[in-house]
């Protein structure tokens, strides 16, 4: 009883130290400037935007707001920080990555058919397709005009040109990881080098780009080729903890149907295991094959993946590229301390259930 109680306790521990919260004044300055760049628009354009960020309902309210995570735009500052900057200087192009995220969501959205978000409706499922697409392709030409506000930061035009560079090789990662997502729903033979490759251009690029381009802006010469590859480490990591709050998370947690992934015939890490390496493996490929993913097969399809080992072996990745991004971060010189920002948000994204 006593070892249970202590497990309990420290569990309870840790988590009480993982919010978002103990970065509030990063999220509120971020929201500052996206709230600038945002608000020049049109105002039912603006108000789209407006409600996809969370901040207001679909009637222009303020309500019971679903502001993002701003993970991205956190891992930002506080890579800058790290290596001695001042992150308050590189606001702008935190709010830029924010932009380019966003933009993504409301496209995979559409490509997904996905009807909430956050527990909430989807742009596309609110104002149409059409409409959708444009406010994804506006929050992605704002993400530019975001970035180039560096200048009045006093960021050199060097620095601000290398931004960009990298915040465009990001997004052409992203770009070709999401065709893949999309071209895996058609198979079933997909391996684990198909999935992490996918996985390093869909997720992992952008949270690469928002550690590297915070260590450049921040000064890190040399160091910031290990700040890129712990955001990329991390990265992967933050996907398959993904996955698995996708197959076996809580709605009323994570904002998002447990069945969502499943019939989308979405190739996620516990799939792709399974498909490999479960005894039914051939029954959870005939449910994958077919054209439509039937409610019905939806408990036989949980059920294999639960019998698989498959949330286990997910697990024991987390962990794997959670070590991998604390030897970079060792490696950058800048120590991989418990206490220390960078490892404390790395925590959180392994240990979240949202």
């Amino acid at each position: 009883m006593q070892m249970s109680d202590d497990r309990n306790m420290n569990e309870n521990h840790r988590k009480s130290h993982l919010p978002l919260e103990d970065w509030a004044d990063y999220r509120e300055s971020v929201r500052a400037e996206l709230e600038l760049v945002i608000d020049r628009t049109l105002p039912p354009l603006r108000g789209i935007m407006r409600y996809h960020m969370g901040w207001e309902n679909e009637q222009g309210d303020a309500g019971q707001p679903r502001p993002g995570k701003f993970v991205r735009a956190i891992l930002h500052m506080l890579s800058c920080g790290a290596v001695g900057g001042d992150a308050a200087q590189t606001i702008p192009a935190a709010a830029a990555l924010e932009l380019i995220h966003n933009f993504s969501l409301i496209h995979d959205d559409i490509q997904d058919g996905s009807h909430e978000r956050r527990g909430r409706p989807t742009v596309w499922a609110l104002w149409g397709t059409s409409q959708a697409i444009n406010v994804g392709d506006f929050l992605f030409a704002l993400a530019s005009l975001a970035l180039l506000r560096l200048g009045d930061h006093n960021v050199p035009g060097e620095d601000i040109v290398h931004s960009f560079q990298l915040l465009a090789e990001a997004c052409k990662d992203l770009c070709e990881g999401q065709y893949l997502d999309l071209e895996f729903e058609k198979r079933v033979d997909i391996t684990l080098e198909d999935y992490l490759g996918m996985v390093r251009r869909k997720t992992a690029a952008l949270i690469a780009a928002s550690t590297s381009m915070g260590a450049h802006l921040g000064g890190g010469g040399e160091r910031v080729s290990h700040f890129h590859r712990f955001g990329e480490a991390l990265g992967i990591a933050y996907q398959i903890s993904d996955d698995i709050l996708g197959i076996w998370g809580v709605k009323k947690t994570t904002g998002k149907s447990v069945e969502a992934d499943l019939r989308q015939r979405k190739k996620t890490l516990p799939v792709v295991y399974a498909l490999r390496e479960s005894k039914d493996r051939a029954t959870l490929a005939g449910i994958y094959s077919a054209n439509e993913i039937k409610g019905s097969d939806i408990p036989v399809a949980l059920e294999i993946l639960d019998r698989s080992g498959a949330r286990e072996y997910a697990q024991g990745l987390v962990e794997g590229y959670f070590h991998q991004a604390l030897v970079q971060l060792e490696a950058s010189g800048v120590g991989a301390d418990r206490s220390a920002p960078l490892v404390r948000i790395a925590q959180f994204l392994r240990e979240r259930e949202y």
